[in-house]
């Protein structure tokens, strides 16, 4: 095990960040082109020709699915050189395709790496999922919990009114309960339209962010995203899948899934040690997206590693673009 921690703090140096560094660059050309298939699709090829050229023996266990039907990184894909350690890997190459074609913020490209059996096998389908920072009494909030109560512990823990408080949830219908409850508690509401790992993330910033809490119903993999970045940065955070049909659970059945009621703490979710990397694609409230300033690349990517704490910011200038055709 030494040696395969030894391993994975090489990734954390360079190694990580240049795989979505790569990656946000193949995706942030098509930004505002309005082709979420052709952006995923660039992303997609980048991540796995730079995961394929690490000394690692990684599968990967949260991929792209049928959802969204779009080109995958398939769940159970092997990538590496086979050389180095056995790692588990959760990634989305674009977390955000409508915010790419569409040029709107907290676009990312977005990779976990961890030990092998460490981040739950989490089919392609929807979580309930509830995030705060970090500074808490532990279970806090929970997602048994109505959006009032969690609102009210939260708030008696920051010292403040809930109407200070700023909830971020995905804009969906099937929201539209949740939201008529959050907004009568007198908290506000930040509703997104994409790219609920960054929401997750903000509530670990909330001086620049403006989010407290995270609350909703989005992808399961993006779950196991978001919890790999909260076991690096601090932070609480549950799940729970939500299946919508027969062959939804039939899937969730052959990954292992057995108690479709059983609330996932993030440390079930991602444990071990973990890494995770995440670059900007479009400007947003954690990253700047990619910068083409003439023959040069700016990209601006986060590293986080759960075992030591460690959150490294890199602002890189590459400064020859061919290199990344």
């Amino acid at each position: 095990m030494v040696g395969n921690i030894a391993a994975l703090d090489r990734v954390l140096t360079l190694e990580l960040a240049r795989v979505t560094e790569r990656t946000a660059v193949a995706a942030a050309r098509l930004r505002g082109r309005g082709d979420e298939v052709t952006a995923d699709q660039v992303a997609v090829d980048a991540m796995r020709k730079e995961l394929n050229a690490l000394d690692i023996d990684g599968t990967v266990v949260i991929g792209e699915g049928e959802r969204d039907e779009a080109p995958m990184l398939y769940i159970g894909e092997k990538v590496g050189t086979t050389s180095g350690p056995k790692v588990d890997i959760a990634l989305d190459p674009l977390e955000g395709t409508t915010l790419t074609a569409k040029a709107m913020p907290n676009a990312l490209a977005v990779i976990a790496l961890a030990e092998g059996g460490s981040l739950l096998h989490a089919p392609d389908v929807y979580m309930d999922k509830i995030a705060i920072g970090g500074g808490y009494e532990k279970g806090l909030v929970d997602l048994d919990r109505s959006p009032a109560e969690n609102l009210k512990a939260l708030a008696e823990a920051k010292g403040v009114k809930i109407s200070d408080l700023t909830a971020c949830i995905l804009d969906r219908p099937r929201h539209a309960k949740l939201i008529e409850e959050t907004r009568e508690t007198g908290a506000s509401i930040s509703l997104i339209s994409d790219g609920d790992v960054a929401g997750v993330i903000n509530t670990t910033n909330t001086d620049e962010t403006g989010i407290d809490i995270y609350m909703g119903i989005g992808g399961a993999p993006e779950g196991v995203l978001a919890a790999a970045a909260l076991r690096c940065i601090g932070g609480q955070m549950q799940g729970r899948l939500v299946t919508s049909s027969a062959e939804q659970r039939e899937r969730a059945l052959k990954m292992g899934i057995e108690d479709f009621d059983r609330k996932y703490s993030m440390e079930e979710m991602a444990s071990g040690d973990v890494l995770f990397a995440a670059t900007g694609v479009t400007d947003g409230s954690m990253l700047d997206g990619v910068a083409f300033n003439g023959k040069k690349v700016v990209t601006d990517t986060v590293v986080m590693r759960s075992s030591t704490g460690t959150v490294r910011w890199i602002k890189a200038v590459h400064a020859d673009d061919s290199k990344f055709h």
